[in-house]
């Protein structure tokens, strides 16, 4: 994966485009679905960043080039995701 298929530009409710790195994807079992979690590019690995997460309908390749992205609606899908943000953001520090 070179750089720039790790990031991805969102466009708000007005017309705003930002452009954000793919922290990881992951996919669900319970859930059935793939997910991805983003971040601000060129945020600093000590910087405090909001981190975006959706679901999404991965490629041919299993991939989230040019994905239709989903807003996570429940309460339960909400948890799951925080829990493997979690678990990766635990994993990193151990590094």
């Amino acid at each position: 994966m070179n750089d720039n298929d790790n990031l991805m530009t969102l466009v708000d409710e007005n017309g705003n485009e930002t452009l954000y790195e793919v922290l990881f994807t992951f996919e669900s079992d319970d859930y059935g679905k793939s997910y991805i979690l983003l971040i601000p590019a060129g945020a600093q690995p000590e910087e405090q960043v909001d981190v975006l997460a959706f679901s999404f309908d991965p490629n041919e390749d299993g991939e989230a080039v040019d994905a239709q992205l989903h807003d996570i609606e429940s309460d339960e899908e909400w948890d799951m995701v925080e829990g493997v943000l979690d678990t990766f953001l635990n994993d990193e520090n151990m590094q």
